[in-house]
């Protein structure tokens, strides 16, 4: 990840490098199926847009969610390799629900 990045989560809000990576370590994302498909690549020199469908099951702060989700990341390439600048997750439409349990 790039230190400039800007992510939108699914509920419409920016995260930097830092909030994405605090999220992960205090646990606040638990990921327990990930499937991706559907998967469209643009590359322009040296960015690259990737659009995945990922059918996914996990908990976002405590509450469980499964369904199909569209990730688009923005890839640029620099000295160091490719970093991730920018992204964004939706749920697809009308398919999202709470996992009971």
């Amino acid at each position: 990840m790039d230190e400039a990045l800007v992510f939108t989560g699914p509920d419409g809000l920016l995260l930097g490098k830092g909030d994405d990576l605090a999220a992960h370590r205090e646990g606040w994302v638990r990921i327990s199926r990930l499937e991706p498909s559907e998967e469209r690549v643009l590359r322009m020199g040296d960015v690259a847009v990737i659009s995945v469908r990922m059918e996914m099951a996990g908990t976002f702060r405590g509450e469980p969610f499964a369904g199909p989700f569209r990730y688009t990341r923005v890839w640029r390439a620099g000295r160091g390799g490719w970093r991730v600048v920018a992204g964004h997750v939706s749920a697809v439409a009308g398919h999202v629900s709470a996992v009971a349990g």
